[in-house]
């Protein structure tokens, strides 16, 4: 959420942000008047406290009639505290839902738009032209097939469309995937986490998934959790109502968990083979850093995504995401675009994004500098969403055999496999 001094100050800033997500401009207003009537309550509460608390001194001294007189004005004080304590408490949670509602104030230097109205920021690698190297490219399905590797008419069968089983060397190279990611992130200072898939709604709403993603996410009633989408979220409740001292900061984990997403709104779209599915596993990145330092740690964020899709040996872009696309949580989001041949375009393989305070005063998490304690920052960032990291490199890497060379950084991780060989025919 974010601070309601700002909102108070400068109401325009908010009301541009709104726009530029495409929400609720109205919701501004709402707030404002809802704290108004917060602060106004409280202040009624707290006069006529007072006031009954020095009525009881006088009480005990008076007399006669004007002990009489006092005992009917504590009655009738004992009445008006009591409505003011519930309109209090009532303003308060109005405020408070108010405030869950509204996005994160979106960074001024943000594309304004929605989802085609990205800008692209740099490209990296080249496209290889199967042309001239003789052979037309086969997609990911195919060749995960010819290799043993992907089955997604038995996912089907077992869980239902957007499920399937990576077989062979498809499990192989997960693995290889998921711990070449790990000791990238552990290189870079990292603390490796397996973090649990299964969380409550504080933790979900907390991270801002409980608003326009609510969609999304899969719910057990019967138990009141939610499955992840993303292992930010039990990251970002890892500190959830605590006090860190500003000396740990900054604090980074490297995460890795299955993910569950119910892709309510893809109707139709990347329904083949396993680029969009329900369940996948991924390695995040999340930092906690003082507010000051979100942007640096931004950028350094998106360095380590480079990083390894270079090491990977990917085309790749780097795209700034525009505000309407955003996500409730992020001021600003830069994605990694991976060139998928057959498809003749770039897809989201990685994203990060800087969510500022945002989530840290859901959570209320907050950094002790000396005698002053304020919220802090928060971001995340995917390293490795393996289903579609897999997608790209058996794209980009295969050969005219129906073979896929292996990037060098995978090697160690396949007992120093250079090329995944057909199986099948």
């Amino acid at each position: 959420m974010i601070d309601l001094r700002l909102l108070r100050e400068d109401p325009d800033r908010v009301r541009a942000s709104q726009r530029a997500r495409g929400e609720d401009v109205a919701l501004v207003d709402s707030l404002l008047s809802a704290d108004e009537r917060r602060r106004s309550s409280g202040v009624r509460f707290d006069e006529l406290r007072a006031e009954q608390k020095g009525l009881g001194k006088l009480i005990g001294k008076a007399a006669g009639d004007e002990k009489a007189e006092l005992l009917k004005r504590a009655e009738q004080l004992k009445t008006d505290v009591k409505a003011a304590d519930t309109e209090r408490d009532a303003a308060d949670a109005e405020t408070q839902e108010l405030l869950q509602r509204l996005g994160n104030l979106v960074h001024p230097d943000v594309p304004v738009g929605g989802e085609e109205d990205f800008v692209t920021l740099e490209t990296h690698g080249t496209h290889r032209d199967f042309a001239a190297e003789g052979f037309e490219p086969k997609d990911h399905l195919e060749l995960g097939q010819l290799l043993g590797a992907i089955d997604v008419e038995r996912g089907a069968k077992v869980s239902g469309s957007r499920f399937y089983f990576l077989t062979g060397v498809g499990a192989l190279l997960e693995l290889a995937l998921v711990n070449a990611a790990i000791a990238q992130a552990t290189a870079a200072g990292f603390t490796p986490m397996l973090t649990p898939a299964l969380v409550r709604p504080q933790s979900m709403a907390g991270t801002g998934f409980l608003g326009q993603a609510a969609q999304d996410v899969y719910h057990l009633d019967k138990d009141d959790l939610y499955l992840v989408g993303t292992s930010e979220v039990p990251l970002a409740a890892y500190h959830m109502d605590e006090i860190l001292d500003a000396e740990r900061l900054p604090l980074r984990y490297a995460g890795f968990s299955p993910c569950f997403r119910r892709e309510a709104g893809s109707h139709g779209k990347d329904t083949r083979g396993i680029f969009r599915v329900h369940q996948f596993d991924k390695v995040e990145m999340f930092s906690y850093v003082l507010p000051e330092d979100s942007q640096a740690e931004h950028q350094r964020l998106l360095e380590w995504e480079k990083q390894w899709l270079t090491s990977l040996e990917l085309p790749f872009r780097v795209i700034d995401v525009a505000s309407a696309d955003l996500g409730a949580s992020a001021a600003r989001k830069y994605d990694c675009e991976a060139w998928i041949p057959t498809q003749g375009k770039y897809r989201e393989l990685t994203s990060t994004s800087d969510c500022t305070e945002f989530q840290s005063r859901r959570l209320s998490i907050r950094v002790r500098e000396g005698k002053k304690v304020r919220p802090l920052a928060t971001l995340n960032g995917t390293l490795c969403a393996v289903p579609r990291t897999i997608v790209a490199i058996l794209e980009n890497h295969q050969q005219a055999d129906g073979s896929v060379r292996v990037p060098e950084v995978l090697r160690p991780y396949l007992g120093g496999r250079e090329v995944l060989e057909p199986v099948a025919k």
